[in-house]
């Protein structure tokens, strides 16, 4: 402490100041200076550039943690030293940093591999987070979240990369279209309605044409009634049969040889063929959807949906922001989240992140990993292919670049992010390590909708009601056969018997009787002599 020694009335200094030091690793910084009138005072933009351009002259710690496809070994790594064994997305930004910054660097691999939380006991920070608040590291380029509790111990650049929180499951398997799947474009309910509609309409058109006597017309035939007392009922085309007959082909947009002459019954059919136009367009129109998008049906769709069930296990990295987002949230569904993980037995907390994809692949779709975005939309691009994110991001935060506190290189470092962003080379640098390398097809071949050529599985259905109908229309006709054949060979036997019947004359009574018994056992096809 510096400056004359005077107390006030209280006993207590005053009039003092006080040098504010930075302990690192190479040796100490002065940061500035506190007063009781100024409080703290840090040193200006020009002090900072002197030491960062000291910082030049020296070998920077560069803390990071082995992730794919972050920072990862290269294949021939043995056989290299220093930076060059190492390659990926934080490997090419600590370069692109360096290079902004000018200064002279060291990647350093985090020994335990954790990111950085605080113990709740001992209150020690483990991680890269422990690295730098211990002075054992100058910076940190890595996916490190930037958390509230992380950057009052640590400063954070602007986030070079943006993400949430999402849920990675094993990707199901794709369902199989069913063999009626072509009733699939109208639900179950629709199919239904449009059932009894057609049966509503046939029997109200059967109805209309007979109350309607612009529906009833005589034949022109030279039959004679079967009573001349009474007249002939008047023929009507449309009887039960020739309405279903009519409204079928209406509705299958093939026409009918019939069509009402009355009113009333071509507003009936007006009305069934606007009914059918709505119908049929809209099938069509989601037909084409239906039969060549092969579906793969996720049981968990969205956090709630994890929530409200307990059959498919869910977990976090332990160590990690991901875990520390549910530990603090105040909000229901993650509450309820939080309070089954911890008590889950086995423990749902994974050490690094491949254990957790590892389970995942492994569970049978009976587990769910909690993790960012960024990562699982890296993983879901990498073979074996069989993991897929599901629903949105629970929440929204991003990766900055870590510096110790008051620590020189965290206005240059921000600067040079910044510029990084600016000029487009962070994108390049995702899509290089995401897209580019994917082994999994394109960027968005990892929907749960793919479209395909149809399969003889998607139209089986149409093929067995097509062989069904004909043979219903050769039992059918075989029935008809035979029932006509036993007709006509009962008509047959009773002329051949009628021509053979020859009855005495009615000259007394018994004559006659024998001729009574003789019309009564041929009835009415029996010719009267």
């Amino acid at each position: 402490m510096t400056g004359n020694i005077q107390f006030d009335t209280y006993g207590r200094r005053t009039n003092y100041t006080i040098d504010v030091y930075e302990m690192k690793v190479t040796g100490s910084r002065k940061a500035g200076y506190w007063n009781e009138y100024e409080r703290f005072v840090p040193f200006s933009d020009q002090q900072i550039s002197n030491d960062s351009a000291s910082a030049e002259n020296r070998t920077i710690v560069v803390t990071t943690i082995l992730e794919s496809p972050y920072v990862m070994y290269k294949k021939n790594h043995e056989q290299l030293e220093g930076n060059e064994r190492y390659e990926g997305y934080c490997v090419d930004l600590a370069y692109e940093i360096a290079k902004h910054v000018r200064i002279k660097y060291k990647l350093s691999i985090v020994g335990d591999g954790k990111y950085g939380a605080r113990d709740p006991e001992t209150k020690i920070w483990n991680g890269m987070v422990g690295e730098l608040v211990y002075g054992r590291a100058d910076i940190a380029v890595a996916p490190l979240t930037i958390t509230l509790v992380r950057e009052e111990v640590i400063d954070f650049s602007k986030p070079f990369m943006s993400l949430g929180i999402s849920i990675m499951i094993k990707k199901p398997q794709k369902s199989k279209p069913g063999v009626f799947s072509f009733l699939d474009p109208l639900a179950y309910e629709i199919w239904m309605c449009i059932v009894f509609a057609y049966i509503g309409v046939s029997v109200v058109l059967f109805l209309v044409s007979r109350f309607s006597p612009y529906e009833w017309h005589l034949e022109d035939n030279n039959e004679e009634p079967r009573d001349p007392q009474s007249p002939p009922d008047p023929p009507n085309e449309f009887g039960i049969f020739n309405s279903l007959w009519f409204s079928l082909g209406a509705f299958m947009q093939q026409g009918c040889d019939i069509s009402p002459r009355s009113l009333s019954g071509r507003i009936v059919g007006g009305v069934w063929w606007f009914f059918t136009l709505i119908i049929i367009s809209s099938y069509t129109a989601n037909l084409a959807a239906f039969l060549t998008v092969e579906r793969m049906v996720s049981p968990i769709e969205s956090a709630e949906d994890l929530a409200k069930q307990t059959e498919i296990a869910y977990g976090t990295l332990d160590s990690g922001s991901t875990k520390e987002f549910f530990r603090r949230s105040k909000i229901a569904v993650y509450e309820k989240m939080w309070s089954y993980m911890k008590s889950a037995e086995p423990s749902v907390f994974t050490k690094t992140t491949a254990d957790g994809v590892a389970r995942v692949r492994k569970s049978k779709g009976k587990f769910a990993f909690l993790l960012e975005s960024t990562m699982n939309e890296y993983i879901e691009q990498r073979k074996p292919c069989d993991t897929m994110k599901v629903g949105g991001n629970l929440d929204s935060k991003g990766y900055g670049v870590a510096t110790p506190k008051g620590s020189a290189l965290r206005t240059p470092v921000n600067l040079a992010v910044l510029k990084l962003s600016e000029q487009g080379i962070l994108d390049k640098l995702k899509n290089k390590w995401w897209y580019d390398k994917g082994e999994c097809g394109a960027k968005d071949s990892g929907s749960k909708d793919k479209t395909s050529a149809l399969s003889l599985s998607n139209v089986a259905g149409v093929f067995y009601i097509l062989v069904g109908g004909l043979g219903l229309a050769m039992m059918v006709a075989l029935i008809e056969f035979c029932y006509k054949s036993r007709a006509e060979s009962k008509r047959m036997k009773l002329t051949k018997n009628t021509q053979n019947f020859k009855p005495a004359p009615a000259t007394n009574t018994q004559n006659y009787a024998t001729y009574r018994e003789g019309y009564n056992v041929y009835g009415t096809e029996s010719v009267k002599i």
